[in-house]
């Protein structure tokens, strides 16, 4: 049967079980919004009020689900408008096909009207990217990106589709693979691409000897340390790496990225590691003498000096991405692969042992974890204030009034550190957070996203002022789609981190922090696009005013808490740049 490019891009689509779609119409894409119009009972598309949210929204939606969020643009700025969202993902790994218009064939190359060359721009932020010059490869290229996007280390890809490759019409009939994937009839010339690919994912990259070195320095460590990142949550591999820590009764630290793999009421955490970790997990990192570094890449907020760190302790690493390995802090020991299967193996090969760990050896691990349960106990004394309105009782608050099962999406900034260390998250995915690329104005996004896929779970966004101005546009998507978020603005007049580097660093010079002497009213925008809006500014207020914005959200309506903050309050700990991880201001 003859088909358009814009109907294949449908049907492969659907082939791919995707179910929604982010983006924002233009001239390029005509062809593919009228198909979608056509699919609109098949495949709901979520217009967004940006196309740099329609990004934020596809990878809020692939975070919290753990499937490949898709977003459309048109050809020139609207393409341009996706990059920020497209390097977000990337450097979170997270799984994201963007599609893009782009002129006629004819007209590339040209300085034509809205036309950039986005396969170019993209090239350094993404996985793979193609452009789309046949509409007899169009199928092969949709299974293919979706194929790269959610194999090996997940990340971002972009297919850019020009105008007249969406009119084009070809023979073509959908069919399924053992995988589901849909495969162009006749045969496309890239399907010999496509069988290396399949070749290449299924390769195991480690050995019996590789697993049996790793349960020996993990057997015969006295002090070990785990350190996990959000490779553990991406591979699917919480409850392995519960199982082991468990076992090996080896305390465990997080880093942004793995914020929710694990309940913080487990009695072997340890809290956030790196420049704003705990105490307790920053020492144990300089006194083990085993870090087993589990989905984590050792970024320079995690190890700030690395000529100081983990100076006693050997590295064991395990990660699907080689390039990771020896990049930042060189390994004793490394295994590449998948971490759910590696894990498995590593408790396997434990098991069939069946060895008995010698008591000097169960005596000294005793030691151990008695030393690092006392450095939980060190907290700074500003987190702990009982009568202040501290951003500890905001937070805590909503966890405790939203449950276990809410998803938190969080701007960046002051709020997204004192997010990761009070509240309680119980279950994986359920934070979403720029963790890598640090992008401000990126939680609306990733909360409606997260919202369109969980409509029966609590989704909260916590933001700060300057990040909340970036994006409250994105109300209006909110309001239309009737997506009950709550959102909390720890509103402190201020870009509050780095107000708080020049307190620290800067003799006080705030220079261009403080945001303005008369800033908006943001319980009146909230209500000028049509959700409810409060504002509090001590604990009883609060507490009110959360009780009129969940009876809102009962109704399907977003709602906004303005909640004003002390303007000096920081994040502590902290530790200064060019400091040890254990040099830490309380």
């Amino acid at each position: 049967m003859e088909y358009t490019g814009a109907r294949i891009l449908m049907e492969s689509l659907l082939l791919q079980s995707v179910d929604t779609v982010f983006g924002y119409p233009g001239g390029s894409v005509l062809y593919i919004y009228d198909e979608l119009y056509r699919y609109r009972d098949r495949i709901r598309h979520i217009l967004t009020s940006h196309e740099q949210h329609a990004a934020h929204a596809a990878d809020g939606y692939a975070r919290s689900t753990g499937k490949t969020g898709v977003c459309i643009a048109t050809s020139g700025p609207g393409a341009t408008n996706l990059v920020t969202g497209i390097a977000t993902a990337h450097m979170d790994s997270v799984p994201l096909v963007a599609i893009t218009g782009n002129v006629a064939t004819s007209l590339l190359g040209k300085d034509s009207f809205q036309e950039v060359d986005i396969y170019g721009i993209t090239m350094p932020i993404i996985k793979h990217n193609w452009i789309v010059k046949n509409v007899e490869d169009l199928a092969e290229v949709v299974r293919e990106a979706f194929f790269i996007a959610r194999s090996g280390r997940p990340g971002p890809v972009l297919i850019d589709i020009p105008k007249d490759v969406t009119i084009a019409k070809t023979e073509w009939q959908a069919v399924a693979d053992a995988n589901n994937l849909s495969v162009p009839i006749p045969g496309s010339a890239m399907l010999s691409r496509r069988a290396r690919l399949s070749s290449r994912n299924e390769q195991t990259t480690f050995s019996d000897k590789d697993i049996d070195q790793a349960i020996t320095m993990i057997e015969t460590s006295e002090r070990p340390f785990v350190y996990a990142g959000g490779g553990v949550i991406a591979s699917n591999a919480c409850e392995e790496l519960r199982e082991l820590i468990e076992r090996i009764k080896a305390p465990v630290a997080l880093s942004l990225m793995g914020i929710s793999c694990l309940p913080p009421s487990h009695p072997l955490y340890t809290g956030l590691i790196g420049m704003h970790g705990s105490v307790a997990s920053n020492r144990s990192v300089q006194e083990a003498d085993l870090i087993l570094a589990v989905g984590a890449r050792f970024s320079d907020r995690v190890v700030s000096r690395a000529d100081s760190f983990a100076s006693q302790a050997k590295i064991l690493q395990l990660d699907i991405d080689p390039a990771e390995i020896n990049k930042n802090i060189q390994t004793e020991h490394h295994i590449i692969g998948d971490l759910k299967l590696v894990l498995s193996r590593i408790l396997g090969g434990m098991k069939s042992k069946q060895e008995l760990t010698p008591p000097s050896l169960a005596q000294k691990r005793a030691e151990w974890l008695s030393k690092v349960e006392a450095w939980k106990s060190i907290h700074p004394e500003a987190n702990f204030k009982p009568s202040a309105f501290h951003p500890r009782f905001i937070i805590e608050t909503v966890a405790q009034r939203l449950g276990e099962d809410a998803i938190v999406a969080t701007d960046v900034g002051q709020h997204q550190i004192w997010t990761a260390q009070f509240y309680p998250f119980a279950k994986p995915r359920t934070f979403l957070s720029s963790c890598g690329l640090g992008t401000m104005g990126s939680g609306l996004g990733f909360a409606i996203g997260a919202k369109t896929a969980h409509r029966e779970r609590p989704v909260v966004l916590f933001t700060g002022d300057g990040s909340f101005r970036m994006n409250c546009g994105e109300l209006a998507t909110a309001v239309n789609y009737h997506l009950p978020i709550l959102i909390v603005i720890l509103n402190n007049r201020t870009l509050g981190m780095v107000r708080q580097w020049q307190t620290l660093f800067y003799d006080e010079r705030y220079a261009e922090t403080t945001l303005d002497k008369r800033p908006p009213d943001f319980v009146r925008l909230a209500e000028a696009y049509g959700a409810a809006g409060f504002r509090a500014d001590s604990k009883v207020g609060f507490l009110a005013a959360l009780d009129e914005a969940m009876a809102h959200i009962a109704e399907g309506r977003p709602a906004v808490i303005d909640a004003l903050i002390d303007q000096d309050e920081q994040v502590l700990p902290m530790v200064p740049g060019g400091k040890a991880i254990d040099e830490q201001i309380m």
